[in-house]
């Protein structure tokens, strides 16, 4: 249990872990990172009175996941950054096993914020069908930093009997004057899918109905998260267990999303395919919200739990980031996601680099909208972004820290968008139509291709205030 006492009285500790922290040569420039420690899930993203409020997973005293609480961090520009003290604690019988994640509802002035209270009991027990507490909780806030007293929403007894004790990640959705909690969950047969609760005062919350697959599509859904964007209904889940494939699912775990034909009043829905949102190694756990500009922005969480590495940061006290903010559209039956148009801001005058030079970079925006139909490019180093045969594949070479190959089927590429940061790389394909997000650990800096020319553009670093 982290209470706000044991923060502060840790203050040296954290101190010396925050000046570990920037002596790492790999410290990204113009990414969310923790000042100290472990950093995963994106929470409660929301714009309330023109401030942009990141909430996250949170352990500051701990590069390794321990005693989770929320971050958060503020801005007003995505460009200029706030490091604000951690909002929630694991301080109360709710959740003194850790503040989960969960999600923001702006409503008459007040933010109202749903997460998950984790409770683990002492003793033999496998903790999915016995052992734990998945506690809803609510609080609310009239400034985004302070909140009142934690009400308990929902418990293990307000779940269907045949769910088992895992069910977390709230998101409201709005409809005609009915709000829609959207929660993941795993059946006790082991099938993931989502339940949806309602209420008509954001306080008092029913059950409603389920969302599941016809056939089984792995055993549990994490960070549900549904919205409408473009006249169509989605619904983004991060399913676990799903099968590996050739050209999908080749994490352990995926982030994707549904489109649906949904009537929540009437509980008929139907399901379309489920797309993965990226490709890459280190992308998982996303958050939409819609901003004061009615955009639908994105950020996910830059790794991969249970992943079978350790990022090499550890050894400087810190670990994760979050990926770069994402405007989507709809287009074409697809999600489209394309970095926000403020990032624009971070560009010094841009290069032209014509093919068969090169240069000694890592912190970049580089794009290319002339594609041979086959092109190889040096990411840097030994890391390579290569496409023949209708087949995208990123290799990591050895500074991938274990992490070898992914590959993507696409049928032409268009334009190529690619953000490199001291540790981390985001391609965007076809204007966002593909993604792949990937943490990076190589020395050598040098970008090129003998096949394409590229227009780069050096990029200043955020800055926290």
């Amino acid at each position: 249990m982290l209470y706000k006492k044991t923060y502060e009285n840790s203050t040296e500790k954290f101190k010396k872990m925050a000046d570990k922290v920037q002596t790492d040569p790999m410290l990204l420039k113009y990414h969310i990172y923790p000042e100290a420690g472990w950093l995963n899930d994106p929470n409660g993203l929301c714009q309330f009175k023109g401030n942009f409020h990141i909430y996250f997973q949170y352990s500051p005293l701990d590069e390794n996941r321990k005693e989770i609480i929320w971050g958060h961090v503020s801005s007003p520009d995505f460009i200029h950054f706030k490091r604000d003290n951690p909002f929630l604690y694991a301080d109360s019988p709710l959740d003194k096993d850790g503040a989960y994640s969960g999600s923001a509802f702006i409503k008459d002035d007040e933010i109202n914020y749903f997460y998950t209270g984790n409770v683990k009991y002492d003793g033999d027990f496998d903790y999915i069908n016995d052992g734990r507490e998945h506690n809803t909780i609510k609080v609310k806030s009239r400034d985004a930093v302070n909140y009142d007293e934690k009400e308990l929403i929902l418990t293990n007894s307000d779940y269907p009997l045949d769910i088992t004790k895992h069910v977390r990640d709230p998101k409201i959705y709005e409809k005609n004057g009915i709000y829609y909690m959207f929660l993941g969950a795993r059946s006790k047969e082991d099938k993931g899918m989502v339940l949806v609760f309602k209420s008509a005062d954001l306080e008092n919350f029913t059950y409603h109905m389920r969302i599941e697959s016809n056939d089984k599509f792995g055993y549990m859904w994490e960070c549900p998260d549904f919205f409408e964007l473009n006249g169509k209904d989605l619904l983004i889940v991060c399913p676990q267990g799903l099968q590996k494939e050739d050209y999908k699912y080749q994490n352990i775990y995926q982030a994707g999303y549904f489109p649906i034909e949904i009537d929540l009043e009437n509980k008929e829905y139907r399901l379309g395919k489920f797309k993965e949102l990226d490709y890459g190694f280190d992308f998982y756990a996303p958050q939409t919200f819609q901003d004061e500009s009615d955009r639908r922005i994105l950020l996910g969480w830059m790794g991969m739990p249970d992943a079978e590495y350790t990022n090499p940061t550890t050894k400087y006290k810190w670990q994760h980031c979050l990926t770069i903010p994402r405007e989507l559209t709809y287009i074409n039956g697809k999600i489209c996601q394309r970095p926000i148009k403020e990032l624009k801001k971070l560009r010094q005058e841009n290069e032209y680099l014509p093919r068969g030079e090169k240069l000694e970079i890592s912190v970049f925006e580089a794009l290319c909208s002339k594609i041979a139909s086959e092109f190889k490019v040096k990411l840097r180093g030994d890391v390579t972004l290569t496409y023949n045969n209708q087949t995208l594949i990123l290799n990591m070479g050895e500074s991938s820290w274990g992490r070898k190959i992914r590959q993507v089927r696409i049928e032409e590429i268009e334009n190529i968008r690619i953000f490199s940061d001291k540790s981390s790389l985001e391609i965007f394909i076809n204007d966002g139509s593909y993604t792949l997000s990937t943490r990076v650990y190589s020395k050598n800096m040098n970008f090129s291709s003998d096949d394409l020319d590229f227009e780069v553009y050096r990029l200043n670093p955020i800055k926290f205030m």
